[in-house]
């Protein structure tokens, strides 16, 4: 069954990995930070591909890629890493993994767009129809009704007795977790387009080197490397950085390129979409998350709308 459907199974374990990633993340960004938990899960994630590729290949670093291979893989790193993961780790600090991921759930929507704007791709109405799904899941989550006109101090506001729509999450976080789903669209696209036959872990090496070298800059132009040495000292931070290392950039990131690579990167989309509704679980039972009905069915309207998306 494996062998016939590799692509699909990559992309379902590429979920699961990352839903143990984003909760591990989660945790290490509130103990040390955002940029820091990034440049660090990064390094360790190189050494995890390291090793696997002085097994597997007989190199501890890519070999044998073409320059079309490093530009766009270097491309993908920067959108993909640096960028995305730039804001999306800080999301995870504002608004928690759950809703970062659910926002997140935007990326194969955001992916089929970029197609359709820059490589000519066709989008029907369907695909369309499942872009709404996707975005009214999503409203359902960060919005609420305000009843009776009282605000969050429980003072009554102009409005009087008119109810009133206001958002559920700090808006910063929704919009920093917006930005996640467009930097890794834009990299899942570049990858696409570099990787072509090269082997998904090296072609993933390439691209945390990439994202190594950007967040060395800009601990280098910040000068904020005593926050890096005193993340480095925090052992219950290293401990959930290694986890969701090898989750996240080493195993989720190579799978999710080995997808792509044997299915279509709709279909490897789709399946990799449904962490939303995978975290549910975890987030109640490790972070004690309180979670409303409406929030659980618009998890799983947002993700039905991204499968309805690419059915």
């Amino acid at each position: 069954m494996f062998q016939n459907h590799p692509g699909e199974y990559a992309a379902l374990l590429t979920a699961v990995f990352w839903t143990i990633t984003a909760l591990a993340f989660e945790s290490a960004s509130k103990k040390v930070g955002s940029l820091s938990t990034n440049l660090i899960r990064l390094f360790i994630a190189f050494i995890f591909i390291g090793i696997y590729g002085l097994f597997s290949r007989g190199s501890f670093i890519p070999i044998g890629a073409s320059a079309h291979n490093w530009i766009w893989l270097s491309l993908s790193g920067v959108v993909g890493f640096v960028l995305g993961d730039l804001f999306l780790f800080q999301a995870y600090v504002v608004v928690g993994a759950r809703v970062s991921m659910l926002i997140m759930s935007l990326t194969p929507p955001i992916t089929a767009f970029i197609g359709w704007i820059i490589m000519g791709e066709t989008l029907t109405f369907q695909n369309f129809i499942g872009m709404f799904l996707t975005v009214f899941g999503i409203i359902l989550v960060v919005f609420e009704r305000n009843a009776n006109g009282i605000d969050e101090q429980g003072n009554e506001t102009t409005n009087g007795n008119r109810k009133t729509v206001k958002l559920s999450y700090p808006l910063a976080g929704i919009l920093l977790a917006f930005g996640g789903a467009l930097g890794q669209a834009g990299g899942l696209v570049l990858s696409k387009y570099g990787m072509k036959d090269y082997d998904a872990f090296a072609a993933t090496q390439i691209r945390v080197i990439t994202g190594v070298i950007g967040f060395a800059l800009i601990f280098l132009f910040t000068n904020k490397w005593r926050r890096l040495a005193d993340a480095v000292k925090n052992k219950k931070a290293m401990s959930r950085l290694s986890i969701g290392a090898f989750f996240g950039p080493f195993l989720g990131v190579s799978f999710s390129l080995l997808a792509v690579k044997h299915t279509s990167a709709g279909i490897a989309a789709t399946i990799m979409a449904i962490v939303p509704v995978l975290i549910i679980a975890p987030a109640v039972i490790f972070f004690k998350e309180k979670l409303s009905l409406k929030e659980i069915i618009g998890s799983i309207i947002a993700v039905g709308g991204v499968i309805l998306f690419f059915l």
